[in-house]
């Protein structure tokens, strides 16, 4: 993110318009209908305002002269449009005064941009790409526009009415939070979007007691809680409704290692975060103490989040988490995550299970060659078995002895998915007995390990060996 998305308060000083033509004067439109006091040099004398209503006209200053010699005094910030060769003059006069300054269609002589807007009224959202493609902010703003209910500028306005005497009656902020969520989520909030604000007034000042109304303990507190949350393998778009609505209710957030920085780009903004995981290899803080931390944060009254990365329940001790969290008497829920062996799965078309071929599925740990040695290979040597390794990279090798030894074919297809999901997504396959240096081709993990014949129908098998899967096809048409 090279620029901020920031609201400049127009009304605190004069924006300083230069330029001429359609260009200025849509940017004068836009200005005005902020309620911008606008000084305008027109570049080529022509100062045809047409198309604004008197108010915003009467906030328009006509300006004649050399705008490079212009008086400065309150401006707060310097706009060129359609301004040529004196817009370049311009931002760098502005730059060495220190004013915010935006050229149309110059990047390197600007130093803010304007989003695309989608105005509601007391809200506003603004949609940025960085000045390198306007119509891609067009098109996000129009998507807006559509998924945005037309009255939410008044329901932020209803709010705002009501806003200080609510706050004088939950001086504590997390519980005034809530209630606001409650409301906005509610039935008041719904009256207010449909038009009905005399009806959603009388409602909200029925509340007789906010604080309860917003959820408040015995004490008057608010009441903590904590929501394990699966954060999928990688992939943003993977979460779930439900694990966002989490993430941007949390007041902390405890988050795995492997948790990408796509996924915390959810987490609220405001929200406190704090790294508990551990990987292979290095120092982590136990799941005693993290299981410390949830509890402490819930007593607190805040609501936390614990985001693990693929599935609370699948090799992410989230039943150790919930066992501590009831003895403590905390409430929690549980939003489960698209676990990372169905992720690989899925990027790399490797069927779990397939008919006539694989008719079972075991999900197995293996951190290191003591936990391979601790499995019983037996129980894993059917052909029709799918076996899918999470944690296996440091003992493949004795995962590959193990199950050969067991009586697995050293033919069987096996693949090595790395870091599935994400953009730097890598993929290795060969066969069981080369398991050691499939591995040692993936630049570094997290890894999944798929083993059996399910593998040959995954695209990066097909792609490298074609005539293997020709053949394999025909045998299962005879």
């Amino acid at each position: 993110m090279r620029f901020l998305p920031v609201f400049l308060d127009l009304q605190s000083g004069k924006v300083l318009l230069v330029g001429a033509g359609d260009l200025a004067r849509a940017k004068l439109r836009l200005l005005a209908s902020a309620g911008a006091r606008v000084r305008w040099f027109a570049t080529d004398g022509d100062h045809d305002v047409r198309g604004l209503d008197d108010a915003d006209a009467a906030r328009i200053e006509l300006a004649h002269g050399d705008p490079l010699a212009a008086d400065l005094s309150g401006v707060i910030a310097i706009l060129c449009a359609g301004a040529g060769d004196i817009g370049v003059a311009m931002s760098a006069r502005a730059k060495a005064v220190g004013l915010p300054v935006n050229v149309m269609d110059d990047l390197v002589h600007s130093t803010f941009i304007f989003p695309a807007i989608v105005d509601r009224g007391d809200v506003v959202v603004a949609v940025g790409t960085g000045g390198t493609s306007p119509v891609v902010a067009r098109r996000v703003r129009e998507r807006i526009e559509a998924m945005l209910p037309a009255r939410i500028g008044d329901l932020a306005g209803f709010i705002g009415n009501f806003r200080k005497s609510i706050h004088t009656r939950i001086p504590e902020f997390a519980l005034r939070r809530r209630f606001w969520e409650r409301v906005i989520d509610g039935p008041i909030g719904a009256l207010v979007l449909a038009g009905r604000k005399d009806e959603a007034e009388k409602a909200l000042q029925a509340i007789a007691d906010p604080s309860a109304f917003a959820g408040a303990n015995a004490q008057g507190k608010a009441e903590g809680k904590v929501t394990l949350v699966g954060a999928g393998p990688g992939d943003p778009d993977l979460l779930t409704i439900k694990a966002l609505r989490a993430l941007q209710d949390a007041d902390v957030v405890f988050y795995d290692e492997l948790v990408s920085a796509e996924i915390l780009d959810r987490v609220r903004r405001d929200a406190a975060r704090i790294a508990v995981g551990r990987r292979v290899g290095k120092p982590g803080i136990g799941q005693d103490a993290i299981n410390k931390l949830l509890i402490e944060a819930a007593q607190s009254g805040q609501r936390a989040v614990r985001l693990k990365g693929g599935d609370p329940f699948i090799f992410g001790r989230g039943g150790e988490e919930i066992e501590a969290l009831r003895e403590a008497g905390i409430a929690y829920s549980v939003v489960p995550g698209i676990t990372a062996g169905l992720g690989a799965a899925a990027q790399f078309e490797a069927p779990l299970t397939y008919r006539h071929e694989a008719l079972r599925i075991t999900f197995l740990t293996a951190h290191k060659a003591r936990d391979a040695g601790n499995v019983d290979w037996s129980v894993l040597t059917d052909k029709k078995m799918t076996v899918v390794v999470y944690m296996g990279m440091t003992a493949a090798r004795s995962i590959r002895e193990g199950l050969l030894s067991a009586g697995r074919s050293p033919q069987t297809p096996v693949g090595v998915f790395a870091r599935v999901t994400r953009p730097d997504a890598q993929a290795e396959v060969g066969t069981l007995e080369h398991l050691p240096a499939l591995v040692a081709k993936i630049g570094g993990g997290p890894a999944i390990l798929i083993i059996g014949d399910v593998v040959a129908h995954s695209a990066p098998w097909r792609q490298s060996n074609p005539s293997q899967m020709i053949a394999k096809l025909l045998e299962a048409a005879e």
